[in-house]
């Protein structure tokens, strides 16, 4: 057996159907959902966005996801003005690490989401 996907659970906060919208926002597409739980996509990723609110785990929690065009994802989020239309947003612009290119996002619940640059 090998594994082929991993589906990460995230917290929503207090506020579950502002969290799907500010998703919305990144360019995900909700796939499916009830008022406790969601799918979410973007391309090859995928998260279950969970209508719980727990802040430890939220502050605690961090998501990783490789686009392949990490410029251009950076203009489209970037002329949405998101921190000023979602409480809490965080956006840091693309910055060079020692391990790769990334924007950093903390979405409305606090849980950081690194994008990435892919390798190929």
């Amino acid at each position: 057996m090998k594994a082929q996907k991993l589906y990460p659970f995230v917290p929503s906060g207090d506020d579950y159907e502002l969290a799907i919208s500010f998703f919305e926002s990144l360019g995900f597409t909700k796939t499916w959902g009830d008022d406790q739980l969601c799918g979410l996509s973007m391309a090859g990723a995928y998260f279950l966005l969970q209508n719980h609110e727990n802040i430890e785990w939220q502050q605690n929690q961090m998501i990783v996801i490789e686009v392949d065009d990490l410029d251009a994802y950076w203009d489209m989020i970037s002329e949405k003005d998101l921190e000023k239309t979602f409480k809490g947003v965080k956006i840091k612009k693309p910055t060079d690490y020692p391990w790769g290119r990334e924007v950093h996002i903390i979405d409305p619940a606090g849980v950081c989401w690194h994008l990435r640059a892919g390798e190929g």
